[in-house]
């Protein structure tokens, strides 16, 4: 076989192969597209994108609206050395702690030295209108989060 006859098939064999991955890609982007959408809804890890703020707190609506009325469910993510300061919210939270340790604590006196760690598969309830504080130490933490909504966080600290 001539040298010429082989390369005149390599751009069949490479495009059967950029076909064959393409198709591939396409069926792993869509895994779920023979499920009915109006019975079910899958958001998979690569169509949850992190909203950051500039004090080491990301979210991730997931269901509902945590500013308005009504049930909300959200991912959060502290960010390492990051921490609330003593707050409370208006309405029970349940948290579940998927990743990380995440550290607590409750009062009016903003003390990170005491707080507890919780580790990953733990369940929290903040109850209503009791002050706490939380976040990170030395290693980023993710909480699913869910609560009834406005979730509106108010300030508690002691002066």
């Amino acid at each position: 076989m001539s040298h010429r006859s082989r390369l005149g098939r390599a751009p069949w064999y490479l495009l059967g192969l950029t076909l064959a991955a393409s198709a591939a890609l396409c069926a792993s982007q869509r895994p779920f597209a023979s499920l009915d959408p109006k019975a079910i809804a899958i958001r998979v890890p690569a169509d949850i994108h992190w909203k950051g703020s500039p004090n080491g707190l990301e979210t991730i609506p997931l269901a509902g609206d945590a500013s308005k009325p009504g049930l909300y469910v959200i991912l959060v993510k502290w960010s390492a050395h990051h921490n609330s300061r003593p707050h409370f919210h208006p309405n029970d939270r349940f948290i579940t702690v998927l990743s990380g340790t995440w550290w607590v604590n409750t009062g009016r006196n903003y003390d990170p030295e005491h707080m507890q760690p919780v580790p990953a598969g733990s369940f929290v309830t903040h109850y209503a209108n009791q002050v706490h504080y939380d976040g990170a130490r030395d290693a980023d933490v993710v909480l699913e989060i869910v609560g009834m909504g406005p979730e509106t966080p108010t300030a508690a600290e002691a002066k």
